[in-house]
């Protein structure tokens, strides 16, 4: 499988080409500025329209979302940041669903069930992991509604108890909010990790399908060696 590059946009805000079209725009505002009467006006227009172009940027920036699909891991790119899964530590991809009188209503999210959350929560950087817990708010409490659990939903959105693996290893502070929270989504939708469908180019649908024939091409995960304890 080759390595696939995709984001919510339809241009990279990071292009050579892109850059080149702004190093352009910027050269022809400076003859503008140089020419036209009055330079203290042109001064000012120069100013205030490279601030809103600056603001424009920053905001179309913010919002580009990337992923990166190698034949190894999955990854995701933020503005601040990101994570990346491996595809032998994701055990189920899938669109979630929303059980309504006896019928299953699909949700626009997509969801990844780990194997392991120590690589996981090992890999992500705070600033992310505070950016998901307040974007999967709305996730979590319909889930909870869904279980007849709405009344537990401050406990849970705030639930920093420790967080202990199944290696041993034990999570507090932020890192625990983010691995409780996984553990309540889990119970709620099957999945821990979750991908709005509007952060992508295409359809839910076809991203799971893409996502699910690199995680079929996928080497299984090794073995642990045990030939020094014979």
């Amino acid at each position: 499988m080759q390595t696939v590059h995709l984001s919510n946009h339809h241009f990279d805000l990071r292009s050579p080409y892109l850059r080149m079209i702004g190093f352009i725009a910027i050269v022809a505002t400076l003859f503008l500025v140089i020419l036209a009467p009055g330079w203290q006006q042109a001064l000012l227009s120069l100013i205030a329209m490279s601030i809103l172009c600056g603001s424009g940027y920053w905001l179309i920036r913010k919002s580009w979302i990337g992923y990166t699909l190698t034949p190894t891991h999955f990854q995701q790119h933020l503005f601040h940041g990101g994570w990346v899964v491996k595809w032998n530590n994701i055990s189920q991809i899938g669109i979630c669903s929303y059980e309504q009188e006896g019928w299953h209503q699909p949700l626009p999210w997509i969801g990844i069930r780990l194997k392991s959350y120590e690589p996981y929560l090992d890999a992500i950087c705070p600033r992310i992991a505070t950016e998901i817990l307040l974007r999967q708010r709305a996730l979590l409490y319909l889930g909870a509604r869904q279980h007849n659990q709405h009344h537990q939903f401050e406990d849970m959105v705030l639930d920093s108890r420790p967080f202990c693996e199944h290696g041993g290893k034990i999570y507090r502070g932020l890192m625990a909010m983010l691995a409780n929270r996984m553990c309540y989504q889990r119970r709620f939708y099957g999945y821990d990790v979750f991908i709005a469908s509007s952060d992508l180019d295409r359809s839910a649908e076809a991203f799971v399908g893409l996502t699910r024939r690199y995680l079929a091409a996928a080497e299984p995960e090794p073995l642990p060696d045990h030939s020094a304890e014979n």
